[in-house]
């Protein structure tokens, strides 16, 4: 059975089978992306920024970010497009976050393994210091009964 849900753009009620959005928000969505790719097919316009894309076409910053990060307007034909990092905001033009957040958290995570192998290899350290310390005394008692 179909799912019936808000539309999350407009709030009308409608039946969610092919698209996350209505009939009508998906149709003023498919406008906006043919008034930007019109505009970015002009030979003079392919350098432009996110901004003045924006501001040509006055289609909503979000939906332009939005277009570029499912791959509908390619990045790499477009080198002024892109979208923000979901860390810091900077404008990418693939994955989710930039090379610099990447690395952040690549090297907080390197870091937290170094911390815990240093962590296990001193607890082994001590370990082991316990047992040199620890002595045992045995009796010589039972070796000479018969």
């Amino acid at each position: 059975m179909k799912d019936v849900a808000n539309c999350p753009k407009c709030g009308t009620l409608f039946v969610k089978a092919l698209r996350p959005i209505c009939n009508s928000c998906f149709t003023e969505q498919e406008k906006n992306y043919e008034k930007v790719s019109t505009f970015m097919r002009k030979k003079q316009n392919r350098m432009a920024s996110i901004r003045e894309l924006h501001e040509k076409t006055e289609v909503p910053l979000e939906q332009i970010h939005q277009f570029v990060r499912e791959g509908r307007l390619l990045a790499k034909s477009f080198p002024g497009l892109g979208y923000p990092c979901e860390s810091c905001g900077e404008l990418i033009q693939e994955g989710r976050i930039c090379a610099t957040c990447k690395g952040n958290i690549t090297g907080g995570l390197e870091k937290l393994d170094r911390e815990s192998q240093f962590e296990s290899q001193k607890e082994e350290k001590r370990k082991a210091e316990a047992k040199e310390k620890f002595t045992a005394y045995h009796s010589l008692n039972d070796r000479f009964k018969k």
